[in-house]
């Protein structure tokens, strides 16, 4: 279904941080946060130790409830904000960005007591966030992202120069 009714969009080297990549499933006026294929949580030999909801010490994704059609009560999120971060058993942590503004809809709880499915299928099951862009840039939200085959250029290139 993702890849029907969902256009892909990606933001590679979030700050700067090389390969922290990150996919934007966009449907309509939805948007629907994961890791890109070349996240280095989904290169072989990772495994998830933890994923962390809570931000600061005044903010919890997890405590997010919205309500009603007009989703009161959403937090708000900028591009740079973080929506989790998630530890390897390497002892790596890496920090989940929104990667486009708008209302924090749902986290995704399953993959806190499930981990492995951030790897195992992440494009669906192991989604991140449901982001809801305000409605007039919903056209917009998508400016500074690219494509699948510009992402496919960025990957090659990487490719290229380290080996």
């Amino acid at each position: 279904g993702a890849e029907r009714y969902f256009t892909r969009w990606y933001k590679p080297d979030v700050k700067g941080r090389p390969c922290e990549d990150f996919c934007v499933l966009q449907h309509s006026n939805i948007c629907v946060i994961t890791l890109a294929e070349a996240h280095p949580l989904l290169q072989s030999g990772k495994t998830i130790k933890s994923i962390n909801y809570q931000i600061s010490a005044n903010c919890s994704r997890l405590q997010n409830k919205v309500s009603g059609k007009s989703k009161r009560g959403a937090q708000f999120l900028t591009e740079l904000a973080p929506l989790c971060r998630i530890s390897s058993s390497d002892g790596e942590e890496y920090t989940i960005y929104s990667c486009i503004r708008g209302r924090l809809i749902e986290v995704n709880e399953n993959i806190l007591s499930n981990p492995a499915l951030l790897q195992e299928k992440p494009s669906t099951e192991g989604y991140i966030a449901v982001v809801l862009p305000k409605f007039e840039e919903s056209k917009s939200i998508t400016q500074g992202l690219l494509t699948q085959k510009e992402y496919e250029e960025v990957l090659l290139k990487r490719r290229n120069s380290s080996s």
